[in-house]
């Protein structure tokens, strides 16, 4: 009498049992696949080396309905992904141009009836005696095996190698995880496990981790993890899939090394949903013991998953940065403090949607400020080791506060907690620029582009601030290079065009501006404006300033831009009493008072010199 039949396939590092429909790699992680994805793979399996045709393909895998050619060809994208080919590498599919496919590794069949074993005829190949012997030894010693790693899988099962890496390794990146089935996929959990681990590992001086801001527009299935890490400038990167089912995750992580793409660790973790932090702490843990530093020692912020689920969900609108998402991003965070009141991060979330909001005018400061305000002051307080807290408190009282040496001390304590985080250096270099400390602004903005030199907004920030030093050609040269990595990012020609009017070349500056306005979608441009009129083509800056107010009617407009305007047609008492309302409203674009040189001719005015005295800027 016959035991069942277990029919099982081996290549290259892969293994694919029928009976239990699963593919599993060589350290036992399993690979989920939907049941037409597993269907092809294993009709491409049995018939190794042969060019299948498209036609037999779909006839054999739908056998009960007529499909389009693109249900096929999604299936071998899925396997190429699930393989680890790089686009174009076919190390295990080849098309056959016209034709169909072939599955081209070396297939290794096994069957075993209990206490036997029996051939498997593949196309080209069978088993022979020896290879028969071969392979019950095989089996009798994985069976072996198996019961000693059933025996120490614990919590949760793993499996790589946490020996230390002999070369140092000074910089990290966290891609996005990506999706191992697309057709589930879920972005901002995939963009919320890369955030929670940068945090994880970040906050010590053994290793550079680059920011969300850093990686974020990494998050194509396509992207070549090797590609992205040596534009990221890093020595390593840590790269992973993750999949979801039910009430469970399973996520796939393996850390490269930049230079060669040798992996330095790997591991899998099959579990519960409900245990994904232990998932991240597992992993920080055994990436951390591989490059050989300690964890900043940085604890959850919540222990409730619904809400860090909330949370992720703020956390990949707010990364998008647009208005809309920013807006979209509150009610996430505020669902998140609603289920946990003690949950720090979703505050400086909070805190950071209505504090960038209300200093672009997006949302009235009078609305907008107070929420920002009361959002980080709740996150010390929960929190006060927070690095995010503390920088969240110091744009705040920056913006809004205009309390400059309380500022500076909230970024100070920022960068002591996290000292290698670009951003906290990159907001830091704001409130020195701002308060006229130029070398010390410079030299902060050159640490952030250094710790991360794709985040474009610090780069063209730091033309802007070798505007305000007085260096106009120095700051068009870093705006130009800001341009040449993204051609369409509005920020570095809303800053070109202010320093184009410094060099008094207002035709240069008008272009820039209209440039600006083209990629922002933004309405009057104020350095458009202001070039219009020092150039002598006041109708038409009045015009633009007529169409500004009447706006001002069903939006915010920043009254310190309209004074802009006023001043460059030359009418100070105008200008003068569009800064009081400034001063009045809180307009966060006061801050830039003391340094913009468009006021220069205001200086010596006792009205704008008792306004600097009021803000505490002279």
């Amino acid at each position: 009498m016959n035991e069942p039949q277990l029919e099982i396939y081996e290549f290259d590092e892969f293994r694919v049992d029928v009976s239990k429909r699963l593919l599993t790699k060589g350290d036992g992680g399993q690979i989920p696949l939907t049941p037409k994805v597993f269907d092809t793979l294993l009709y491409l399996v049995r018939h190794t080396g042969k060019v299948i045709e498209k036609d037999e393909l779909m006839r054999e895998i739908w056998t009960d309905s007529v499909v389009e050619e693109n249900n096929l060809n999604q299936n071998i994208s899925i396997l190429r992904r699930v393989f680890g080919e790089k686009p174009g590498e076919q190390r295990f599919i080849v098309t056959i141009a016209g034709h169909g496919y072939r599955f081209v590794p070396e297939v290794r069949p096994i069957v075993n009836f209990g206490f036997g074993i029996a051939d498997i005829k593949t196309d080209g190949q069978k088993t022979d005696g020896k290879n028969r012997i071969q392979n019950r030894a095989w089996l009798v010693a994985f069976a072996v095996l198996s019961v000693f790693a059933l025996g120490a899988a614990g919590f949760y099962l793993w499996r790589g190698d946490d020996k230390p890496i002999d070369a140092p390794i000074k910089t990290i990146a966290v891609l996005p995880f990506k999706p191992l089935v697309l057709e589930s996929r879920n972005e901002d959990l995939e963009l919320g496990m890369a955030d929670t681990l940068i945090a994880k590992l970040s906050g010590g001086e053994e290793i550079i981790v680059r920011p969300l801001s850093a990686i974020r527009r990494y998050s194509s299935v396509e992207q070549d993890s090797l590609t992205a890490g040596r534009e990221l400038g890093v020595d390593s990167i840590l790269d992973g899939t993750i999949q979801t089912w039910g009430d469970r995750i399973r996520i796939s992580a393996k850390l490269l090394r930049t230079s060669d793409g040798k992996q330095l660790w790997a591991g899998q973790f099959d579990e519960k949903f409900i245990d994904i932090f232990d998932v991240q702490d597992a992993i920080s843990e055994r990436v951390a013991a591989a490059l050989k530093i300690r964890l900043g020692g940085k604890k959850h912020s919540t222990e409730n998953l619904e809400a860090y689920q909330l949370y992720m969900k703020g956390r990949y609108h707010i990364a998008k940065g647009t208005p809309s998402d920013l807006r979209t991003s509150i009610p996430y965070f505020e669902q998140a403090i609603d289920i946990d009141p003690g949950y720090a991060l979703a505050y400086t979330g909070l805190s950071q949607a209505y504090g960038v909001l209300g200093s672009t005018g997006d949302m009235p400061p009078a609305e907008a400020v107070p929420k920002a305000r009361a959002a980080e002051r709740k996150a010390l307080e929960i929190d006060d080791t927070l690095g995010e807290a503390h920088t969240s408190h110091c744009m705040g009282t920056f913006w809004y506060g205009w309390d400059w040496q309380s500022a500076e001390k909230e970024c100070l304590r920022a960068l002591e907690i996290d000292p290698n985080n670009s951003d906290f250096h990159g907001n830091y270099a704001l409130v020195l620029s701002n308060t006229g400390r130029h070398a010390e602004a410079l030299a902060e903005v050159k640490r952030a582009r250094e710790l991360n030199p794709l985040n474009l907004a610090q780069v063209a920030l730091e033309g802007q601030y070798l505007l305000h030093a007085g260096r106009a050609d120095e700051a068009l040269d870093r705006l130009q290079k800001t341009s040449e990595l993204e051609p369409n990012f509005w920020m570095p020609h809303l800053f070109a065009a202010s320093a184009y009017i410094e060099k008094g070349m207002f035709a240069e500056a008008i272009a820039e501006s209209r440039k600006e306005k083209e990629l922002s979608g933004g309405n009057v441009i104020p350095f458009g404006t202001y070039a219009l009129a020092k150039s002598g083509k006041r109708d038409e800056a009045r015009a633009a300033l007529k169409e500004l107010l009447k706006l001002s009617a069903t939006k915010y407009v920043s009254p310190y831009n309209v004074a802009l305007i006023y001043n460059a047609l030359d009418e100070r008492d105008s200008a003068l009493d569009w800064l009081e309302k400034g001063y009045e409203q809180r307009d966060p674009k006061m801050t830039f008072l003391k340094v913009e040189p468009k006021w220069n001719n205001l200086r010596s005015d006792p009205r704008f010199i008792s306004l600097l005295k009021r803000m505490k800027l002279e």
